[in-house]
């Protein structure tokens, strides 16, 4: 959220997020407020290397150009320092001579030159070979060009590139020419007043610009290199462009308003697989440990501060390996042992409920979208007034309209979710009849203690949770405003209490906190409505095949706006890329004119053979992918690098299994009689180019079980310090038959049997000494390998 926006004016706000000056995510506009709230939350793969993340705040404009209000940027550098946390950032001014980004590629030479009459003067060839990374202008490539100067104290000679059209990774490869000490025999009157100009105040100075043709033209950025540097050698270099020195600091210090951030960046260096074996191996097997809270996994959660942190990879890599489900029951099992109430089972934030929370968020991701996306769009597009709180009602509503409102509502949610157990991924499904045999066998004289086991993960934090938070399970695009909001909460409420079997009774309605929900409620009192949980309980925590038939519906996988290069019709100009409404499913790929209109052309799932990047090179475009069906491929420009990369990996993934998927492929398009990576001129040649994603049929391809491994070992040297004190703990249990008095530190963790605790933890301590010696080593040849210059670690700021 943010505070104090341009004071005196109501407006309306949204905000971009950008990697450099590329937009990758957007907000909602939040109407008629200096304190806009967005809840928003955005997590993505970043596919590329960057400097700078930024936050811009825009006002909205309905006839003019969306105005830039303020900025907040955080160096790459820099983000560590405020992940895991909320922080307020004050808004910058947003300077155009600060937006900057990409590199530029020099070669810089001071030359002595004899003169006819055998004195010697000093010449300085500076040779601009190319830029790579430079930004988008209004979502185009730019037409960018150079100026090259030589600065001093005296003297500004400046000479200017040609222009390249339409390209942000302009080959200019053109050199000049800049005198820099002229001989004593010099006659012609100087362009500067010193003959003799010192060499150790001069510069070179290059400034990149965009061509604005009837407008001005636009600053790209900017670097400096000192003439001294060079002596009487060449240097050749990359250097990351530079805002001017003044950029960003701007004369006016008006207060622009703060914006609130919670920013969770992290950054991993994985190894080659078989470096994570020992690690991987020890974390795999910790279900088949006894007592589990000796495993390595269990461990793990009890020396992360958050118990989040671990959950995420742990949960990944175990699905990963298919070794999620006796896992969890194994910590179930544990967690049942301190329940001492039936009715409180499974409601605390303990490693197994947060193991199942996040298994269900990946594997269910599908089956919340074929089951709530259709009600909640009607929810969120069409609302209806559910006001029934009587303090919360506005003038003019009315409480009995509204109640039938809200009921049909949660009729048609309750019906959607207890019609659903077929599409219940067979996963959940077999972690629920694990843990629904678990509490019969810790509460055998309880007969409903089996039902609510499962409903407390698949309506309370599963359906009731995506029903009141929608975008958080992508579900919707953006947070819902505030009457819908409120509307979504009813309904989460009432499918909370819907689905907790055995909770329809008197007793339990004379509890709510509010007394509307209770008279609410007295319309459910149905035997139909138990006997509906009751048997979708009972389907989806059975172990029987939930696979769907051959005729249930598609599943919808993800949607948007791109453009498409039209297939075989227009050869040349602007017409030739159309916008077009994207969608993709399990049976097909579409795309339509627009949102909600007919597909205008179909590929069927089965016959797409490869989904590969295109080089920027074929049509001037950034962020390009094919896709390859039989027929001519299909160009695609994503709107940003983020979303060009889930679109690839989505494709990917939805056609892992395809029997014909091409081995070879080529990077550029065919245009004018040949193929411009390979240069061969018959349309159907093979590819001369091995596809990335050319993965076997059973690779799980949407989690890396080494980024997953290597992800534990860096929570494992976060948290060396508690690794330590547990081990401290195990030998002081095991010498003194107890944990000493003042030993304080050691009653925040679980140990059941200390000498299996204090086993396991010296592997773990053993295996991430190797793999920091591993890292240490890779880093070296890494810093060693990417000298500073090159593209891979361009030079930042002035050469010394």
């Amino acid at each position: 959220d943010a505070k104090h926006l341009v004071p005196n004016k109501m407006r309306d706000f949204f905000c971009t997020i950008n990697l450099d000056q590329e937009e990758v995510f957007r907000t909602q506009v939040v109407e008629k407020s200096l304190s806009p709230y967005f809840g928003e939350e955005f997590y993505f793969e970043i596919p590329r290397t960057f400097q700078w993340l930024s936050f811009y705040i825009y006002d909205k404009s309905v006839l003019q150009k969306d105005l830039r209000i303020g900025k907040v940027s955080i160096k790459k550098e820099d983000l560590c320092n405020y992940t895991g946390k909320e922080n307020w950032f004050m808004l910058q001014p947003v300077d155009s001579n600060s937006e900057v980004q990409g590199k530029v590629h020099l070669e810089l030479k001071l030359n002595e030159l004899i003169t006819d009459n055998g004195s010697v003067c000093q010449q300085l060839v500076v040779h601009i070979k190319e830029c790579h990374g430079l930004p988008l202008i209004n979502g185009q490539n730019c037409d960018p060009y150079a100026t090259i100067s030589l600065v001093g104290p005296s003297r500004n000679d400046q000479k200017k590139t040609k222009v390249k059209k339409k390209t942000s990774n302009p080959q200019f490869n053109e050199t000049f020419y800049f005198e820099v000490t002229r001989s004593s025999s010099y006659t012609k009157k100087s362009q500067f007043q010193v003959e003799e100009e010192d060499i150790e105040k001069l510069e070179v100075r290059v400034d990149l610009w965009n061509n604005g043709n009837l407008v001005q033209d636009i600053f790209l950025g900017e670097i400096k290199v000192p003439v001294k540097v060079l002596r009487n050698d060449s240097f050749q270099a990359w250097y990351l462009l530079q805002p001017r020195e003044n950029g960003n600091k701007s004369s006016k210090t008006d207060d622009l308003g703060s914006l609130r951030l919670n920013i969770c960046y992290t950054e991993d260096c994985v190894l080659p697989s078989e470096y994570y074996t020992s690690l991987r191996n020890l974390l795999l097997k910790s279900s088949d440990v006894q007592p589990v809270s000796a495993s390595a996994a269990y461990i793990l959660s009890e020396v992360c501060r958050d118990k989040c942190d671990a959950v995420l990879p742990l949960v990944r890599l175990l699905l990963h390996h298919h070794k999620l489900v006796p896992f969890v029951a194994a910590v179930a099992e544990l967690d049942l042992r301190d329940t001492q109430e039936a009715n409180t089972i499974f409601r605390g934030n303990s490693l197994a409920t947060r193991c199942v929370d996040e298994m269900m968020k990946i594997v269910g991701k599908h089956y919340l979208k074929v089951t709530l996306k259709p009600v909640i769009d009607e929810i969120c597009e069409s609302p209806k007034p559910c006001e029934i709180d009587p303090i919360k009602l506005r003038e003019g509503d009315n409480v009995e309209i509204n109640m039938e409102n809200l009921r049909y509502y949660v009729d048609k949610v309750f019906r959607e979710i207890v019609r659903s157990s077929i599409s219940c991924p067979t996963l959940m499904c077999d972690v629920f009849y694990s843990l629904r045999h678990l509490a019969a066998k810790r509460f055998p004289n309880d007969p409903h203690v089996q039902y609510s086991a499962v409903s407390s993960f698949v309506f309370l934090r599963f359906f009731a949770v995506a029903v009141v938070s929608p975008h958080t399970f992508h579900l919707r695009p953006h947070h819902p405003d505030a009457q819908t909001s409120r509307t979504l909460t009813l309904i989460s409420k009432a499918i909370q209490t819907l689905g907790s079997w055995g909770s329809l009774t008197k007793s339990k309605l004379s509890s709510f906190k509010e007394t509307f929900m209770c008279e609410f409620f007295k319309t459910f009192q149905e035997e139909k409505f138990t006997e509906s949980v009751k048997k979708f309980l009972d389907d989806v925590s059975s172990t029987e095949s939930k696979e769907p038939s051959g005729v249930s519906e598609p599943v919808h996988l993800k949607e948007g706006e791109m453009y498409k290069r039209a297939q075989g019709r227009t050869r040349i100009g602007k017409k030739n890329f159309k916008k077009r409404w994207f969608c993709l499913t399990s049976r097909e790929f579409t795309y339509h004119k627009q949102q909600d209109k007919e597909p205008i052309f179909t590929i069927p799932i089965k016959n797409i053979l490869a989904v590969e990047k295109l080089d920027e090179s074929s049509f001037n475009k950034k962020n390009m992918f094919q896709v390859l069906h039989g027929e001519k491929p299909l160009y695609i420009q994503a709107n940003n690098c983020v979303e060009a990369s889930e679109w690839i990996e989505a494709l990917c993934r939805v056609t892992r299994c395809n029997q014909k998927r091409l081995s070879f492929y080529h990077p550029s398009a065919f245009l004018n009689g040949s193929w411009l990576c390979c240069k061969a001129t018959v349309e159907s040649t093979e590819g001369c180019a091995l596809c990335t994603a050319d993965v076997p049929a059973d690779t799980q391809i949407e989690i890396d079980g080494d980024r997953e491994t290597e992800r534990i070992y860096s929570l494992f040297t976060i948290n060396r310090s508690k690794l330590q004190k547990l081990e401290e703990a195990c030998g002081s249990i095991a010498v003194y038959q107890g944990p000493r008095k003042e030993s304080d530190d050691y009653s925040n963790f679980t140990i059941e049997d200390s000498v299996a605790t204090f086993h396991t933890l010296q592997q773990i301590i053993d295996i991430v000494e190797k793999l920091n010696e591993s890292h240490e080593k890779y880093q070296k040849k890494r810093s060693s390998s990417a000298t500073y210059g090159s593209e891979e670690n361009p030079i930042v700021g002035k050469v010394s």
